[in-house]
């Protein structure tokens, strides 16, 4: 007789691009993990305690189940958006860097939605605004089986929480201060992929971020720390040189307004970050990247995200409307399915936004909206040399200087 199925218990349903939630220990004793799941399928760490062996299954395990001492705030879905996600003892529309920052996300999420509804001509974008008891809140957006875009995300969230050290060590490149317990944080930004239909049309990825945390309950007095992060990049099938030049330089010209060691030094960091170390390549052709961004005064860092963030529609929309409709046939379409199935390695094996969300217990359609909906593996498949296919992934395995 097989052993009684655990009752399933309740989770966090909802969240935004990188998903954050509250964590409140009432225990000191060391926690048996198990995984739960809710009527979305959330998958994320709840406690489990008091377990008989399953090999004495003399009654129902549910009646052995406490509640989790690791408590979840549920994320509420809202009819209407509010006017801003930032608590009142934020000050809301102050000028702050929160407010400033929540208020250049929404118009960027405006901007870019707008543009690709335009150029997709069919699909619109479905949107999903909720809020936390806690604080904060979100906004989805998804575009599906549209004429030119088989999947795209533009998501923003602005929330407030308290993260495990572990989501810390996620959330932070360079986290060498380990944090000793549970850390209090402000985290703003915007997320997107975008996943066009045509194989000549290149895949497009940008995140830009701010985060503020407060001292550990245990360290009190500690100074609050901030830092910014974000980046874009672009991951195509096929290489059409002109169109990879054009991108790199518009994410250049940004850069050089503010440092002209930006671009280089960023764009290294990008080529380094979306590494598939399992592979031994690159996931596409790289753009930029950077992350704890807090050594350059704040205001400069602002304006220089708002920059980055504003330059998406000029930087890839032009490459869409030149390639959306270009004759493609059925082995153009399969190898643009295996770099899909690169695209899904390295978000679910390496990228950090990704483990920061699934380790805050965050709301699993957000977390993987970065996902095509369709992908590919072939069982050791290699390009023949010399043919297109074989130039994009030379170029993912040896990273060039586009501009």
């Amino acid at each position: 007789m097989p052993p009684p199925i655990p009752t399933l218990s309740s989770c966090s349903s909802s969240l935004s691009f990188f998903p954050l939630s509250s964590y409140s220990s009432s225990s000191s004793k060391k926690p048996q993990i198990g995984f739960c799941l809710s009527p979305s399928p959330t998958l994320i760490p709840t406690r489990l305690t008091n377990f008989t062996s399953l090999t004495k299954p003399n009654y129902p395990i549910r009646k052995l189940m406490t509640p989790s001492a690791v408590s979840i705030e549920k994320e509420t879905i809202i009819s209407e958006r509010p006017h801003t996600f930032l608590r009142e003892t934020d000050g809301q529309d102050d000028g702050s860097v929160r407010s400033r920052f929540q208020r250049m996300i929404l118009e960027v999420q405006e901007n870019v939605c707008g543009a690709l509804e335009s150029l997709d001509g069919a699909g619109k974008f479905k949107e999903d605004a909720w809020t936390r008891p806690g604080g904060g809140g979100g906004i989805s957006r998804v575009l599906q089986d549209g004429a030119v875009f088989e999947k795209a995300g533009v998501n923003i969230s602005v929330v407030y929480g308290v993260m495990p050290p572990e989501a810390y060590q996620a959330a932070r490149a360079a986290a060498t201060d380990q944090k000793p317990g549970p850390v209090p944080f402000f985290a703003a930004g915007i997320s997107s992929v975008l996943h066009p239909k045509n194989p000549f049309a290149p895949t497009l990825h940008f995140n830009y971020r701010y985060f503020e945390t407060d001292a550990p309950k245990d360290t009190p007095g500690a100074p609050r720390q901030w830092w910014f992060g974000g980046g874009t990049d672009l991951t195509p099938a096929y290489i059409f040189e002109e169109d990879v030049r054009h991108f790199h330089s518009i994410q250049k010209k940004a850069c050089d307004k503010f440092d002209p060691s930006f671009y280089p030094q960023f764009k290294k960091w990008c080529d380094d970050y979306f590494y598939i170390k399992h592979r031994g390549e690159r996931r596409g052709l790289g753009g930029i990247f950077f992350d704890d961004l807090n050594d350059y005064d704040q205001e400069m860092l602002l304006s220089f995200a708002t920059e980055c963030a504003n330059s998406v529609v000029p930087a890839y929309i032009p490459i869409v409307e030149k390639r959306k409709d270009t004759p493609f046939n059925e082995s153009h379409e399969a190898w643009q399915q295996l770099r899909r199935g690169r695209y899904v390695e390295f978000n679910l094996v390496y990228d950090r936004g990704t483990t920061f969300g699934l380790k805050t217990g965050g709301r699993i359609e957000s977390i993987l909206v970065s996902l095509p909906l369709t992908a590919r593996w072939e069982y050791d498949h290699k390009p023949e040399e010399g043919s297109e296919e074989w130039k994009l992934l030379d170029a993912c395995i040896n990273p060039k200087e586009w501009i």
